[in-house]
């Protein structure tokens, strides 16, 4: 509060926290307020740039880098209640579609509430968003590239967001006066961090589930030896590590051995080194690669219980310059079971990949 007072020929500023300032003259007074302006403007700048900094983090993380609609590089725009970021192409359909299906913001020119980037954050990328929003992209439906028209960019996109074509039937909201992001994602969320989650007995984590791993074989392995190489393959999700056996001198393994790991709520990416075994020195590396976990759970939990289902596609993990997939890898139901099968290209060496089916086991069973 502030009130003159003409017993001191001076400003009395009171403030919420019960303090009294006399100021003298109005210059003084004006200097004092001025001052306060500026520590106010000083600390919402520091505000934003936080905010900016997150959302930019947020971009900047693999599956990010692309559009969430067509593919194209370097996406600079995102949809806030949708939780992907998208070209400057594609942004144009998404405005058309009207804020309340798809609000779109800049990444580097706009300012973004702090609920706003939380969301964003929840969802957690282009890659879950998809797994959810392309679920059942039918046969001769195409998604778009970088260089597709207009029309074919609108045509898939209302598809997409406005009429979700592509989700399943049960997660469709069909009232125009609804937010479906928000609705989908509550309902995803939900069930993601429901009660079924149990506590690990090392009390790091909300168990989730299993994944189960099997290696199925090895092709054209890199040479570490005099001619060959003496393979297993190491995977590591959090801290735990499991591996599979050596099989001697062959660049074509077969393992066909199955792996299990437990699968906390916060899951990272599931990485896999493989390694050459000597006996008389430290093994060799001969490739590794990471696995994006999130389509196959995030499919997983938005359909529970597999076995109500017939065998069909419920996700995806589409092939990008930044992953290892050497084709996209689908996430099926098949005969009562969530299963992704992926063909992996080893990174970091001159040759190798390696065949392998996941299955989601719920905490359930």
């Amino acid at each position: 509060m502030v009130s003159f007072s003409p017993a001191r020929t001076g400003f009395v500023f009171t403030s919420a926290h019960s303090f009294c300032l006399v100021l003298r003259d109005t210059q003084s007074f004006a200097f004092f307020y001025e001052l306060q302006f500026e520590r106010l403007l000083a600390s919402k700048v520091a505000m934003s740039v936080s905010g900016k900094r997150r959302v930019k983090d947020l971009l900047l993380q693999k599956d990010n880098r692309f559009c969430a609609d067509c593919n194209a590089p370097d996406p600079k725009w995102a949809s806030a209640n949708i939780g992907v970021f998208v070209c400057l192409k594609c942004c144009g359909v998404h405005r058309s579609l009207g804020s309340h299906i798809s609000k779109i913001l800049s990444v580097t020119l706009d300012e973004w509430s702090n609920e706003e980037i939380d969301a964003m954050i929840e969802v957690g990328g282009n890659s879950s968003a998809n797994s959810i929003y392309e679920a059942f992209i039918p046969p001769g439906c195409t998604k778009p590239g970088p260089d597709a028209s207009h029309e074919q960019r609108a045509k898939f996109i209302r598809l997409k967001y406005e009429q979700q074509e592509f989700l399943k039937p049960s997660l469709r909201i069909m009232s125009d006066k609804t937010n479906p992001r928000a609705n989908i994602n509550k309902g995803l969320m939900d069930n993601f961090l429901s009660s079924s989650c149990s506590q690990n007995q090392d009390g790091k984590g909300r168990s989730i589930g299993k994944l189960k791993v099997k290696v199925i074989k090895g092709t054209d392995l890199a040479i570490r030896d005099m001619m060959t190489s003496d393979p297993y393959v190491i995977f590591t999700l959090g801290q735990q590590t499991v591996q599979t056996t050596v099989v001697k001198s062959n660049l074509n393994p077969v393992w066909n051995e199955e792996l299990m790991l437990s699968v906390n709520q916060k899951f990272g990416l599931l990485n896999l080194k493989v390694f050459d075994y000597d006996l008389f020195s430290c093994d060799d590396i001969m490739g590794e690669a990471d696995i994006d976990l999130q389509p196959l759970i995030t499919s997983a939990m938005t359909y529970g219980d597999p076995s109500m289902f017939e065998n069909m596609q419920i996700g995806k993990w589409l092939k990008s310059h930044d992953n290892a997939l050497i084709d996209d890898s689908p996430v099926n139901i098949v005969d009562g079971k969530v299963q992704q099968e992926m063909t992996i290209k080893l990174q970091n060496v001159e040759s190798g990949e390696l065949d392998l089916a996941l299955e989601w086991i719920p905490i359930e069973s």
